[in-house]
């Protein structure tokens, strides 16, 4: 087995509190240190690629990610409205409110799962 390189350089950066923060709970969500998180989306920048750890943390990543925690959501809806339409049942509010608190409870959770599918098939989201 072939021994990866001593790794014997350093780069640092001053951070806030909150900015600090956030990138501790993005190391953690991916099980990693917080020292690999950042050596793994500085070298996939450098490399020219966006891991999905440094997307997450753009704006441009945030923002596709709320972008389509919306469209998981209203299509949840829509498709539920439709099926009950289609069987000539009729929503009442409260099970419209209902049907929209289901939908957004987990559209950030599915939105996630989309995009990650759609990154890992080499399909632009």
């Amino acid at each position: 087995m072939v021994k990866p390189p001593l790794r014997t350089k350093t780069v640092g950066t001053k951070l806030s509190e909150p900015e600090f923060a956030q990138l501790e709970a993005a190391a953690r969500e991916r099980g990693l240190t917080l020292s690999e998180w950042c050596r793994q989306v500085l070298l996939a920048s450098g490399n020219g690629h966006v891991s999905k750890a440094a997307e997450a943390n753009t704006d441009s990543g945030a923002g596709q990610q709320a972008l389509m925690a919306e469209l998981v959501a209203l299509r949840t809806i829509l498709l539920n409205v439709l099926y009950k339409q289609a069987h000539g049942e009729t929503l009442t509010a409260e099970e419209m409110q209902r049907l929209i608190e289901r939908a957004d409870a987990d559209k950030l959770k599915k939105a996630q799962a989309r995009l990650e599918q759609a990154a890992g098939s080499g399909v632009k989201a």
